[in-house]
């Protein structure tokens, strides 16, 4: 399934949205709840449901959690994803930048989608000086 226009939103910006103190001033978090206000497609994918439940330890935060990220548009890597994931790696080590596994699968999965990434981690914006990963202007 290939979804265009729409955003791939990171487990940092998750974090932020959903925390109990819900710092709903961070511009990346009012940037999300105009997406989701605006019918903007929202995509998420199994590493960030993962990272995000392997941070709750209370069952009504897991279950916060599983709640918000049901309503939105789910992708998993494919084939092509991984492959691209370790070339946007390599690439990116070829100029200094470090990109983690992790992060390297998300990028793959929002260029190959025609995503762009909404992230507070600067490694992306360090990254996207070499490879074709768009972010959201925030």
């Amino acid at each position: 399934m290939t979804v265009t226009n729409g955003i791939l939103v990171d487990t940092c910006v998750w974090s932020l949205a959903l925390r109990r103190d819900g710092n709903l001033q961070a511009p990346a978090v009012r940037y999300l709840h105009q997406a989701l206000v605006g019918g903007q497609t929202v995509v998420t994918t199994g590493i960030i449901l993962a990272e995000l439940l392997r941070g709750a330890v209370h069952k009504d935060s897991r279950a916060k959690i599983l709640q918000n990220l049901a309503a939105l548009t789910y992708l998993e890597p494919s084939r092509e994803d991984y492959i691209l994931s370790a070339e946007l790696s390599n690439t990116c080590r070829k100029h200094g930048v470090q990109l983690a596994t992790v992060d390297s699968i998300l990028a793959a999965l929002t260029i190959n989608n025609g995503l762009a990434l909404l992230t507070t981690d600067r490694d992306f914006e360090y990254a996207t000086k070499h490879i074709p990963l768009r972010l959201t202007a925030i």
